[in-house]
Formats: structure tokens, sequence, C-alpha cells
């Protein structure tokens, strides 16, 4: 049963209306070696071209731009390792709300600076002591602030979805798309663009395999929870999807796969290298799967959802080195 509060493809139409204007509609490029590589036709969707570097600024604006008055005079409250965080904290500078930030102590310090700038209330925890969750709950509830979540929300997912849609009505039909996962909100919604504009489509998520809940998942037909998995994904150092994103992830998905840090490095040197980009680790899990899938690929025009290129430059760099 499709659970009463999962967005639709409408919704995602809705919110593309939204975000029109504040988003930016990011550039889809392409690699003739890439091509050459895995016998395919391949087109990078770069949301590291976003806003805020990263795809999660559909979302958090969309979700915030359907505040009523009061919602917006109490402000808003969000839990993040990073990107959804920045996300939040420049949507509500630009919707003129405040905004308090929950975020891990180690996230990345251009995370952190980025988020206060945009003017946020950053408040950190411990990831591997602490529950994020929880915090953010007793914060909305203790001064009526508005929790939106990282991505089990309806608008989250919707304002996500956009970018997916983009991407098909910009080259076409796709036989297969490549999403990162970590709590499932960019690939639930992807995943809905895909079916309602390419119904063919295979559509795989792709998560660490130091933190393959998504998999579990996906292959046991309920949530699995796990420790905070130790990986240079931190975008996707998630314990568990939502509600409403493993609804859909399991109607709609075709397979949930997994890279190792080693290939994502691996594709973080070959975009800094070949097509100039800057991409974070998390970023390179899609291309690093259809790397894996090459065998199958072969001919097929494949779809790559670059999630974001927010790293810090001396962590990029020790990273290449190695």
């Amino acid at each position: 049963m499709t659970n009463p509060s999962s967005p639709t493809f409408a919704d995602i139409i809705a919110a593309a209306q939204r975000i029109d204007g504040h988003a930016h509609r990011t550039p889809v490029l392409t690699s003739k070696t890439v091509d050459e590589e895995l016998g395919a036709t391949v087109f990078f969707k770069c949301e590291n071209f976003q806003r805020m570097g990263a795809f999660k600024f559909r979302g958090a604006f969309n979700a915030l731009s359907r505040f009523d008055a009061q919602q917006r005079q109490a402000g808003v409250v969000a839990f993040s390792s990073g990107n959804h965080a920045q996300a939040i904290a420049l949507s509500a500078k630009l919707l003129g709300i405040p905004a308090t930030i929950i975020m891990p102590q180690d996230a990345p310090a251009m995370k952190i600076a980025a988020t206060k700038g945009y003017g946020g209330n950053v408040v950190t925890y411990d990831r591997y002591t602490e529950d994020r969750e929880e915090i953010g709950r007793r914060l909305a509830q203790q001064h009526g602030m508005t929790l939106i979540p990282p991505y089990d929300h309806p608008d989250v997912i919707a304002g996500q979805g956009t970018a997916v849609k983009e991407l098909i009505e910009e080259v076409g039909a796709l036989d297969a798309l490549f999403v990162c996962l970590g709590g499932g909100g960019l690939l639930a919604g992807s995943a809905l663009s895909a079916r309602a504009l390419s119904p063919e489509c295979k559509i795989y998520g792709v998560e660490p395999l130091a933190g393959n809940d998504g998999q579990q998942s996906f292959r046991s037909g309920s949530i699995v929870h796990i420790d905070t998995p130790k990986t240079i994904a931190d975008g996707a150092q998630t314990q568990h999807l939502g509600n409403i994103t493993f609804d859909i992830i399991r109607r709609t998905v075709d397979d949930v796969l997994t890279a190792t840090d080693e290939e994502l490095i691996d594709c973080m040197r070959f975009f800094a290298a070949r097509m100039k980009i800057i991409v974070e680790p998390t970023g390179c899990l899609g291309f690093a799967a259809a790397r894996q899938m090459k065998t199958e690929l072969r001919g097929k025009r494949v779809g790559v959802v670059v999630s974001g290129g927010n790293v810090d430059i001396a962590r990029f760099c020790e990273l290449l080195a190695n």
C-alpha cells in the first residue's frame, strides 16, 4: 500500500515551478572517454553546480517555500552532515526564515563554515553517541520551530526529483539511471521522475559498501538500521532509510548497489583529471556503480546523477594523493 503522505510526479512538477528562478538548472556533461570505457552513452547531471554545491537546495527550498506565516516567524530546524544543512540555511536566508541546524561535530569544516555563512545557527553533536533526530524533535518542540528532515519529507523528496526531471527532459529517455543513496530522498524523487518520463528505465540506487543499509532493506523488504558507517562518503553516512523514501524505493527501484571508498577515489580522480570538475565522494557513487556494470550497459543510454561537490580542498587533495 502506498504511504498516504508519499509524493507523486505531480508534486515534482509543482516543486519545479516553485524552485524555478531560485535553483540552478544544472548542466548535463558528457565524456567521450567514459562512453568508450562503458561502451554506452552517458549523461552526467551535475548537481555539484547547484546553489550551495549540491542537489539538496532543491528539496530545502521547495519545503521552506510552503511554510505559512506562523512557521516562517518561528523558524526551521534541521539535522544534517552538511549538504542539507547548507541548503536549509541558504533557503531560509533567501526566504527570511530563522534557521537552526544540527550538525555532527566531525562534519567537514567547509560545510560547517558555509552553513554558518548562510546565517544558520549551528548546534553540534557526536554522530556516534547522540541521536540527531531526537535532538531535532526536542528543539522543535521547545521553540515552536518546524522540523525539516534531510530526506523523509514529501516536499523534500519532490524537490529532489526535479533534477532527474530536468535530465530526462533535456536528453530524452534513458535505459539506466544511477543515483546515490543515503536516506533516500534523491533516489525516491529521481525514481518518481524516471518512472513518469522514461518508464522502461532501470533505476539503481548506490550507497557505500560500508553502509549498505539501503541494500539490506531493499532486499529484505523492511527497513534495516545500522551503526553510523565509516566511509569517506559523508553524505551517505545514514543509519537507515526513511519510511516515505523506503516505500517509494521498494516500489520503483530495480536494485540497490554498493561502491567501495577506493572506487569513489578513482572516480573523484577521473572527474578532476578528465572532466575538470570537483566532485565530493558521495557524488561519485553513481559513476562508480556504472563502471562496475559496464558489460550490462553496452549500447545503452545511461544517466548518472552527480549529487554534489562540497569537499574540503585539503581533504580532496589528500584523498587523490593516496
